[in-house]
């Protein structure tokens, strides 16, 4: 039987339904906010697969065209490969669903959400965590929520709940939070520059506002949720353990305290080679497999590093806590990119390439969820096999490529004035070397080769990662703890927390936080965003260290702008009878050059020459007429009363026969005649627009231009000729 709660949270209520729609998954539901509403189904397999020793969650968001009311764009009329919205819905809707599965629970599991109807107005990205933890709460899959998700805006300086796309575009912070009863799951988002104490305000509105979807999904649990499924979880056989930790004794923290991350790992994985071999000897293949081999060393692995934190105070390579790996940064380093910079902390570096184009090399994005959006800054990010020593399959990027590039473009985004800035600016970032948080390296890196491309940034960002080291209490909550600055990769993997915040030293501009707990404290953030700032500072010194400020010139083989302003009832005379006009400015030019509606033209070119061959073309087809200025024109038609003389494309005015000289005229063939260049002075428009010219003025006025060069000497003048052939004699 159907069931159905409501949320009050936001100007919009959220409902949430069961038991009408796929009622042969696990768990489903439908959630609407406004007229935008998905369906989230959860299904999980009956056993784990044979040697399985991974969790192997899959969640997959998907966009429809219909849902929108429209068919899909191209030659296929279905819908392809996720978008990159698409691909961050989907890391959005897994990241907090993912620590609260028991642990070692290797059953396949498979959350999908269909967007069905979309209004425009809600984005469908956070009714599909919400949906997610619906689904799973009312299913027999063991999972600890539920969970509440909120989008918080701030809109003159007051907080939002789940603005609308039109209200987004008025609010500094984009905060996606996710939490539980008490305390927050995960997080991620932008900001302007928005202080450590305003972003904890915006962390606790956005737990008030979880509070009520938390409630309703108990509510629903109650009306229509199924018992939950018995966990297996494979163990270890204790004697196995019990005799790998005797055979490891007091080799285990040697070899993970080894300096440096490759020669650490060769010490581990040697230690671990020589005891996996005595235990298979001595209980037989059957007994130890490589899962159970798997199991047993992360298990002494992941004690031994906790306890290396909490016991003994120490990291693996021998920092403080709250102390920074070393930093060092380049930029300049490739001659043709129009900016460029190698940033390395520790054994993380990103090697960042900036590039400006015109404004039609930025990126438009249709999306049936929100509409078209225009991107004018770009950042990609890429993550080599070789920057972790590794080989394997060489593909496009993944989600966690497109998820990083996605935090750090964010990130940088704020310090950058694209209302002002004429460019489209793409970042490159390649890492290098990785061992954690090379998110946070491109940020550094990005800010740098902005700066080297004379990118006129606000302010320089910095990004960091904090983690955590936790021992639960009795209540099973976090009761010991160590926060730990720039986390390396083992420490990332065996501990709880990664904690993103990138920013200026003005304020935070980027931020996510992923969690292995099922939730952190208000007062724990806290403490970890005071120390994120602290680092981010020392990260900025760093950085000022190679440059500073950005270049006051561009590279020289970055385009050049210049920007034209006409009449926009010139832009079809511009653009010419199917383009004819612009096509043959480019060829000339070699520019590239954009029309705004306006009549705002911008030309983008690398070459000096170019530009002014296309600045004086279009200054040619576009300029009017304006009174008591002198042009050159071109006789087009002579008439006894006078000539008509074109000034510019397709303008012309009127030279009366009086005013073809300082003398009488008899005919205006004794004169001018067709095709004959001359100089003239634009002397009156009429309300009709009707152009008025005169040579004679034109000539008078030379003759006084002339006396005023030549201090009055000048006797030599001759009223018939141009002013352009006095001045050759």
């Amino acid at each position: 039987m159907p069931e159905t709660v409501s949320i009050d949270v936001g100007a919009s209520p959220i409902q949430i339904s069961t038991g009408e729609i796929a009622k042969q998954a696990d768990g489903a539901v439908t959630v609407q906010l406004g007229e935008t509403i998905i369906l989230v189904a959860a299904v999980a397999a009956a056993n784990a697969r044979p040697g399985q020793d991974f969790f192997p969650l899959t969640v997959d968001y998907r966009e429809k065209a219909a849902a929108a009311g429209r068919f899909p764009g191209g030659f296929f009329k279905r819908e392809g490969r996720p978008t990159e919205k698409e691909i961050l819905t989907c890391r959005l809707t897994d990241r907090p669903i993912r620590p609260l599965f028991p642990k070692r629970w290797l059953n396949e599991v498979q959350v999908q959400t269909i967007l069905l109807s979309a209004d425009g107005e809600n984005d469908p990205d956070i009714i599909s965590i919400l949906g997610a933890s619906a689904a799973l709460s009312v299913s027999d899959i063991p999972w600890a929520g539920p969970l509440g998700a909120v989008r918080v805006g701030r809109i003159d300086g007051k907080f939002v709940a789940n603005p609308t796309h039109v209200q987004r575009e008025s609010s500094d912070l984009d905060l996606i939070y996710v939490g539980n009863e008490n305390d927050m799951v995960m997080y991620e988002g932008a900001a302007n520059e928005i202080s450590e104490a305003d972003f904890l305000a915006a962390l606790k509105f956005g737990q008030e506002c979880c509070t009520p979807m938390i409630e309703a999904q108990k509510e629903l649990i109650k009306k229509a949720g199924k018992t939950k499924r018995e966990v297996v979880v494979p163990q270890v056989p204790d004697e196995v353990l019990s005799d790998a930790k005797d055979l490891a004794g007091d080799r285990v923290i040697p070899a993970l305290l080894t300096p440096g991350k490759l020669e650490r790992e060769g010490a581990w994985n040697a230690l671990k080679d020589e005891i996996g071999a005595a235990l298979v000897e001595k209980h037989g293949e059957e007994t130890v497999n490589d899962g159970v081999l798997k199991e047993a060393f992360y298990h002494i692995q992941k004690a031994a590093v906790r306890s290396l934190i909490l016991d003994q105070g120490k990291r693996l390579d021998g920092r403080g806590f709250d102390a920074l790996r070393a930093i060092s940064g380049k930029v300049g380093m490739l001659p043709r990119t129009h900016g460029s910079s190698l940033f390395t902390r520790g054994e993380t570096q990103a090697l960042a390439s900036a590039t400006l184009g015109t404004q039609d090399d930025g990126q438009s994005f249709d999306s049936y969820s929100g509409g078209i959006e225009e991107k004018q800054f770009i950042l990609h990010y890429n993550f080599p096999n070789f920057s972790v020593g590794e080989t394997g399959r060489i593909t496009g990027p993944g989600r966690r490529e497109i998820g990083h590039g996605a935090l750090a473009e964010r990130s940088l985004e704020p310090v950058i004035p694209l209302d002002d800035f004429p460019y489209a600016i793409r970042i490159v970032s390649e890492i290098t070397e990785s061992n954690g948080s090379s998110s946070m390296a491109t940020v550094c890196g990005g800010s740098l080769a902005l700066m080297d491309a004379g990118v006129p940034i606000t302010s320089p960002v910095a990004g960091i990662s904090i983690g955590i080291c936790t021992e639960p209490n009795d209540q099973g909550q976090v009761g010991r703890y160590q926060l730990l600055t720039d986390i390396m990769g083992w420490e990332d993997a065996f501990c709880d927390m990664d904690c993103k915040i990138a920013g200026t030293e003005k304020g935070i501009t980027g931020f996510q936080l992923d969690l292995k707990l099922q939730g952190i404290s208000h007062e724990i953030m806290s403490e970890t965003l005071e120390q994120a700032k602290s680092a981010r500072i020392d990260i900025l010194k760093e950085m000022a260290k190679t440059i500073g400020e950005p270049r006051k010139d561009l590279s020289p083989y970055a385009p050049r702008i210049t920007t034209i302003k006409i009449n926009p009832e010139k832009i079809g005379a511009l653009i010419g009878p199917g383009g004819k006009n612009i096509k043959r400015i480019v060829e000339e030019s070699g520019c590239e050059i954009n029309i705004e509606d306006d009549g705002e033209v911008k030309i983008y070119s690398v070459s000096g020459e170019g530009l002014s061959i296309a600045q004086a073309e279009i200054e040619a087809i576009t300029a009017e007429i304006e009174a008591g200025k002198i042009y050159r024109g071109k006789v087009v038609s002579v008439k006894e009363f006078g000539c008509f003389v074109e000034v510019f494309p397709g303008q012309d005015g009127l030279c009366h026969i009086s005013e073809l000289a300082n003398f009488r005229v008899k005919r205006t063939e004794d004169i001018v005649k067709i095709g004959d260049e001359v100089w003239v002075k634009c002397i009156e428009i009429d309300d009709k627009g009707r152009v008025k010219l005169s040579r004679k003025a034109a000539m008078e006025q030379r003759d006084k231009e002339m006396e005023a060069k030549d201090g009055g000497d000048s006797d030599s003048k001759d009223d018939d000729k141009s002013p352009e052939d006095a001045s050759e004699e």
